[in-house]
């Protein structure tokens, strides 16, 4: 299975110490080099699953229309030219482009979903908690979606 990864999940992930749900999934991850060079202060040496992969090919004409920061256009490159399985990503825009390209999409939120129902986690909520403890940006009403989505009982968010 072929997954590529931005920066920005991975960031999160490490940032709540859970890095190691990613090759619990995926197995093996890759990333472009900007993504590499974005990560290093979080993630000064990169786990044996986290693989440094530079893309051949440019992403789309139709794609360079966007705003994109460089670890998300080379990790779109990447994942459109190995055809990857998933690509890991948060940024809005870097997903709407990855969707019209036609790759799957997964980002932070939807990793620690997929993480409950591989049983890996017991309860997402802790992980919800401690991503918006780190200024991860999550609305009431996306948390409770998650929740739902994980089987999980809504109530407030903790702090």
């Amino acid at each position: 299975m072929a997954v590529v990864s931005n920066s920005s999940p991975l960031i999160a992930l490490a940032r709540i110490q859970r890095l190691d749900l990613l090759p619990a999934i995926f197995e093996l991850v890759l990333i472009p080099s900007a993504v590499s060079r974005e990560i290093s202060p979080s993630i000064p040496v990169l786990p044996t699953w986290l693989r440094i992969q530079a893309p051949n090919v440019l992403p789309p004409a139709s794609l360079l229309r966007r705003r994109l920061g460089d670890g998300e256009w080379e990790a779109l490159a990447l994942a459109i030219e190995l055809k990857a399985d998933w690509i890991i990503l948060d940024d809005l825009p870097a997903r709407r482009s990855a969707e019209a390209t036609g790759l799957h999409v997964i980002g932070t939120l939807g990793t620690l979903v997929a993480a409950k129902r591989a049983g890996l986690l017991k309860s997402i909520r802790p992980e919800l908690d401690r991503l918006r403890a780190t200024s991860f940006f999550l609305g009431p009403q996306l948390y409770a979606k998650l929740l739902r989505e994980a089987a999980e009982e809504y109530g407030e968010p903790e702090n």
